[in-house]
């Protein structure tokens, strides 16, 4: 058995997309979906525990980190293709799903679309509908007014509550700086992506067991939106972690460990 720590390129789409693979090549696969403005890193608080049970797949959505950025305007069915092909070059016929936000909604989308794909998923702090058309126009309208620097307090407002932000200053301040380093046109087409992307005619269609992870302080994908993927998905089951916002990995990073390695286990 061999364990390893790789970090990669490969070419999807025509994109060469950043991954990186933690833990033993005989565990069983996980995936590990960002959100919108994160690069692979946001899932550093978990990785020492998840290592040790999973082959961990991480990667930069099309747009961020160090993954190339997308000519035009993404769309959710194009970034879960994006995943599908990342699993089919490392050779993955199946594996368990985590996603976040963004990385939640297309954690869905593959759910829906590909069940043979997913074994088990985690979907924290996503709905199959996120914000509204208006909400995604004026956010786009803000970044290419002034770009990224623009945003960076009210998306770490919203990604980080106000008690965890004044406890930990230096978090917030990577959670800020990971953000601002986003291409601005790549955080362009994945605003797109979720401006557009509506599940809620599929996700009743998933038979993954799911657990649905919820942030009580959750502005940009409040409690309700769990709650009503909770409703539409068989057998899922529902935790809102009490005082988080919305990265619930990052403010409750033992925790949130925890669940998905409890989760998963079965």
């Amino acid at each position: 058995m061999s364990t390893r720590s790789s970090a990669a390129h490969m070419e999807i789409d025509g994109l060469e997309i950043a991954y990186r693979v933690d833990g033993s090549d005989s565990a069983d696969a996980l995936v590990l979906v960002n959100s919108l403005g994160t690069d692979l890193r946001l899932w550093d608080p978990q990785m020492e525990s998840l290592a040790r049970h999973y082959r961990v797949i991480r990667y930069d959505c099309r747009g961020h980190g160090d993954s190339d950025v997308p000519p035009g305007p993404a769309t959710i069915d194009r970034l879960g293709a994006d995943l599908l092909a990342l699993l089919d070059q490392l050779h993955v016929e199946r594996a368990h799903i985590c996603g976040l936000s963004l990385g939640g909604l297309t954690a869905l989308w593959v759910a829906a679309h590909h069940p043979e794909r997913v074994d088990r998923a985690v979907f924290a702090n996503t709905g199959a509908r996120l914000g509204t058309s208006e909400s995604w126009d004026d956010r786009m309208r803000a970044v290419r007014a002034g770009g990224m620097a623009a945003i960076r307090d009210t998306v770490v407002a919203r990604f980080l509550g106000t008690r965890f932000r004044a406890a930990h200053p230096d978090v917030a301040s990577r959670i800020g700086d990971m953000v601002e380093a986003t291409s601005a046109s790549g955080y362009l087409a994945a605003c797109a992506a979720l401006r557009d992307a509506d599940l809620r005619d599929v996700v009743a269609n998933i038979r993954a067991p799911s657990l649905i992870v919820a942030g009580e302080l959750d502005e940009s994908a409040p409690v309700r939106l769990s709650e009503e993927l909770h409703a539409a998905i068989a057998g899922s089951e529902l935790v809102v972690l009490a005082g988080a916002a919305h990265l619930t990995n990052v403010e409750r990073a033992e925790e949130f460990a925890r669940l998905v390695v409890d989760w998963f286990a079965g």
